[in-house]
């Protein structure tokens, strides 16, 4: 008999929200079992959307500022702080994200992180000694320079404080496989800008071992090339932790304890596909929970697992369009999308009770 079952979704981008998805399937399991005990947690993989989830999780107090955004002009921002004022939860695209650049200003020769510091400086000033920073949704290529000059020119360079860093990437500084090469263009780099950025990237890594701040080797630290060589800057100057977005959510949620005495984990996204197993909710999420032994669904938007992959991760895999025959865009209707995963739920749901009588 089934007691306990969590709905840990991620959102299902430009469709439903991971609160929604989580209500949705929870309407689905009730229908069946309604008397189950269902504990949701919306997720985020730690990029953007970070404070948002962290928010859910804890009490926090929302701190509001004005910083240079990414083209040096004024834009106001906000990050999550702990009650005791002590950490402090953050995006790097408050203050330096690509939605704050213009389509026809896209350049990251021109972009900075100097307002990510000074978001940071703005933190520390309040007494906080731990940053927990999520660095995805970047408009920037600078190897995290403006950042350090914002920290430098507030005196907080050297002020002791903890970083963990939420980086989901494995690209070096530079090279073919790193920062300017790899994402540069989706920020508006041409060809000729993306050489230009990598040589930078470089000349900044080799002043920086020049320094003695940092070996050759750290350049090529999974991870230093996340958000335009940002990921470098806090490895090496600020003696940071990257890991893995998903699990830094997981241990704020407490997600262990929780599924302790679960009998069910149902996980998703928009789309599941190869790039879910690296780094991805419901990756992380399955990882948790193989290692506690609880059966863990996979029901997403879409689902392509050509080589039954994901289906060698997950207990069930499905996508909860399956037997609707609309259009893409009828799909994506945030109301259609709750439907149709509740009716998928349900139908799990029933089939197994079903089976179980």
């Amino acid at each position: 008999m089934i007691k306990k079952i969590i709905v840990a979704f991620d959102s299902f981008k430009g469709c439903i929200s991971a609160s929604e998805a989580c209500d949705a399937a929870t309407e689905g399991i009730h229908s069946v079992c309604p008397d189950a005990n269902v504990i949701q947690l919306p997720l985020s993989d730690g990029g953007e959307g970070l404070v948002e989830c962290v928010r859910r999780l804890l009490p926090t107090v929302d701190v509001s500022l004005c910083v240079h955004g990414p083209l040096m002009k004024r834009v106001a921002c906000s990050y999550a702080m702990s009650l005791d004022g002590k950490t402090a939860y953050m995006e790097m695209a408050a203050a330096s994200g690509l939605t704050l650049v213009p389509e026809d200003k896209r350049n990251p020769l021109n972009t900075t992180t100097y307002g990510v510091g000074e978001m940071m400086a703005d933190a520390i000033g309040r007494g906080c000694e731990s940053i927990v920073m999520g660095i995805g949704g970047s408009a920037t290529c600078d190897a995290g320079e403006g950042m350090l000059k914002a920290l430098r020119d507030r005196g907080h360079l050297h002020t002791p404080c903890k970083y963990v860093v939420a980086c989901d990437v494995a690209n070096p500084l530079y090279g073919e496989q790193g920062a300017a090469y790899v994402f540069a263009p989706q920020k508006g780099a041409s060809p000729k800008q993306v050489r230009l950025l990598d040589q930078r990237l470089r000349a900044f890594a080799n002043k920086t071992e020049k320094e003695g701040i940092a070996s050759a080797d750290m350049a090529h630290y999974p991870g230093a090339g996340a958000a335009g060589g940002l990921g470098y800057a806090f490895l090496t100057y600020l003696h940071a932790q990257l890991a893995s977005g998903i699990d830094i959510i997981l241990d704020i949620a407490g997600f262990d304890e929780l599924i302790k005495d679960a009998d069910i984990v149902i996980t998703g996204e928009g789309k599941s596909d190869a790039q879910t197993l690296m780094g991805k909710v419901p990756y992380g999420v399955r990882k948790r929970c193989l290692g506690a032994g609880v059966e863990t669904w996979l029901l997403s938007g879409a689902i392509e697992d050509p080589e039954s992959t994901l289906s060698r991760h997950f207990s069930k895999v499905q996508s909860i369009n399956g037997n609707d025959s609309r259009p893409l865009v009828q799909l994506l209707l945030p109301e259609v999308a709750k439907e149709n995963l509740k009716k998928t739920v349900k139908g799990i749901m029933k089939k197994g009770l079903e089976e179980d009588t």
